[in-house]
């Protein structure tokens, strides 16, 4: 069962400072809407009970309570969350913890790409962010050294990310802002696995961005674009040799997306399928 807000405040200390140094809180699942800010050097994860705990800068794991959610399983290495210093990254976590996920989040400029590696993660999330790709700290140098070997999902600045790193070019976006904005998406139903099996073709998706990867020079002998606007422009694509490696343009997290929490749901899927499979081939050797 997912914790209740009532015993969520209980693991709350009474005072929130009174944390180890350089110990993250953990709960066993995190099934309140919070969000985050910086402040005095920590992340606030802030509940509406009005209780707030500060957690250090290095981390925050949510762990599941060994329970399965929608097929999900317990897995003890995490899904590693690079954190673009955006507000929305803890509603993407939220949905993993509520997933029955165990994640690790981390700033893009907290650790080194060998540190990733290290910690052995089972995924990477590559989160939203203000400004443009070279603003994304180590973002980039993940999604070309890692990702050819761990499944990785980038939201938003994430997509930039992939679009960029093999040799894509982010531009202005033709319509401008989107800033809390619909746009039906169309997807390719052929294009499977997908991070969007199961979900109406168009659906709805919530928008917050000014710049995309480009049309003209979209580099298609490494990318393919899997989903798109009525007026074209890329919501969604993945590598063509690395299928695991995916993003989406839209934020799946909003409220204003139908159907957020399935793509999110499909990414854990997705890691898990690929985990077998790697599994069976181990078997067979």
């Amino acid at each position: 069962m997912a914790t209740s807000l009532r015993s969520f405040a209980a693991q709350i200390p009474a005072n929130p400072r009174a944390l180890p140094k350089g110990e993250a809180f953990t709960g066993s699942h995190l099934s309140v809407p919070f969000d985050s800010r910086l402040r005095s050097g920590g992340l606030i994860l802030r509940s509406r009970l009005s209780r707030s705990v500060v957690a250090p800068r290095a981390s925050v794991s949510v762990v599941p309570n060994g329970s399965v959610r929608d097929g999900i399983k317990k897995d003890e290495r995490p899904i590693i969350v690079i954190d673009n210093y955006d507000s929305f990254t803890y509603n993407l976590c939220q949905y993993m913890g509520e997933l029955g996920a165990y994640f690790e989040v981390y700033r893009n400029d907290e650790l080194t790409v060998e540190d990733v590696k290290r910690k052995n993660p089972r995924g990477i999330l590559i989160s939203p962010g203000p400004g443009a790709p070279q603003d994304s700290g180590i973002s980039l140098q993940t999604v070309l050294e890692l990702g050819p070997s761990i499944p990785l999902f980038g939201v938003c600045m994430g997509l930039q990310c992939i679009g960029e790193a093999f040799g894509g070019k982010i531009v202005r976006a033709p319509s401008g802002v989107m800033h809390g904005k619909s746009s039906l998406v169309y997807y390719d139903e052929k294009k499977e696995p997908s991070l969007f099996h199961g979900l109406p073709n168009p659906f709805t998706a919530g928008r917050y961005h000014s710049l995309v990867i480009e049309n003209d020079t979209f580099p298609s002998d490494a990318l393919e674009i899997t989903a798109w606007t009525e007026d074209g422009l890329v919501m969604a694509a993945r590598h063509k040799k690395y299928k695991h490696i995916q993003g989406v343009q839209f934020h799946p997290e909003s409220i204003i997306t139908s159907e957020g929490k399935k793509i999110v749901l499909n990414f854990i899927k997705f890691v898990e399928e690929l985990e077998s499979k790697t599994q069976m081939k181990a078997n067979q050797m």
